[in-house]
């Protein structure tokens, strides 16, 4: 358990360490802001892998594909750690145009679920993971007419928080933090026959145990539940990146709800589902996924 910060500490890093921070951020997303859409994303790619295999977390995502592809060399894992670096990259250097990235840059598999989201008169769940660029399944949904709320942690920085909901503003209108505040938003939001986005593939100290390549990790069972608790249906949607700046979003059907009655165990039901879906698209795609997440228990 980390050790709690000092009074002092904490003054240093709001007054300080925070704005040093934020100065930074804001630099690099003028700086890719200028550039176009393509060249940024390139120069992103190329940061991602640069810097990226050098820094402390390459070594919980080599432990974390080690452990999920033992049949892989490690040649091999050190070719997809540097492809989730590049995407890694990429992603980050595209936030600042989110609000170019139209139409002729996103293919679209499986509209018509997202269509009959859109048209059946009820609120409804898009999940999905962190693959490709994520943020681009909102702007796909959009761009069929529908408008989908996203979840999403804050980061500890404020500065840095605002500067992600204004570029994340390009996808959406409705942005909702996790916590007691937002989980009641988002109840409201549902309630009213409105349309969410989550990522299900972080980790949920507090969550429910569900396999996840082999070990049970621990497990948000949010979507579950309200899909659950509300009546509506929910699907999954996953980003691919196709070259560069390029993507092909899918929307897979509803998932069937179990209906055993013990609203519990449903969840826990749906949620293996969802975990395995997930874990057949991130075997397909290894590189796309970011596996810098503390994922397992061990």
């Amino acid at each position: 358990m980390a050790k709690p910060r000092s009074p002092l500490s904490k003054w240093l890093l709001r007054k300080l360490g925070y704005p040093a921070e934020a100065v930074l951020v804001h630099g690099a997303n003028a700086l890719f802001r200028s550039l176009p859409l393509d060249r940024a994303s390139a120069l992103g790619g190329w940061i991602g892998r640069a810097v990226g295999p050098r820094l402390s977390g390459s070594r919980t995502a080599r432990r974390n594909l080690t452990r999920a592809f033992p049949e892989k060399s490690p040649a091999e894992v050190e070719t997809i750690l540097l492809g989730m670096w590049d995407n890694l990259g990429r992603t980050v250097a595209e936030y600042p145009h989110l609000d170019r990235i139209g139409a002729e840059r996103v293919e679209v598999i499986g509209g018509e679920h997202a269509d009959a989201l859109r048209d059946d008169g009820k609120g409804g769940i898009i999940v999905g993971g962190h693959l490709g660029n994520w943020e681009v399944q909102t702007i796909a949904a959009r761009k069929r007419g529908l408008e989908v709320a996203v979840i999403y942690r804050a980061p500890n920085n404020p500065y840095v928080d605002d500067l992600l909901v204004a570029l994340r503003g390009a996808a959406t209108d409705t942005q909702i933090p996790k916590g007691p505040k937002g989980a009641r938003a988002l109840l409201r939001l549902l309630a009213d026959g409105g349309h969410v986005g989550m990522l299900i593939d972080q980790k949920m100290n507090d969550g429910i145990p569900v396999p996840f390549f082999g070990r049970d990790a621990m497990t948000a069972p949010a979507a579950a539940q309200l899909s659950l608790r509300f009546g509506i249906p929910l699907c999954v949607v996953f980003t691919e990146r196709l070259n560069g700046a390029n993507f092909r979003v899918t929307v897979l059907p509803p998932q069937a709800c179990p209906t055993s009655g013990d609203r519990n165990a449903d969840s826990r039901i749906l949620m293996e589902r969802l975990n395995r879906v997930l874990e057949d698209w991130i075997r397909e795609r290894p590189s796309q996924w970011m596996w810098l997440h503390r994922r397992w228990p061990d």
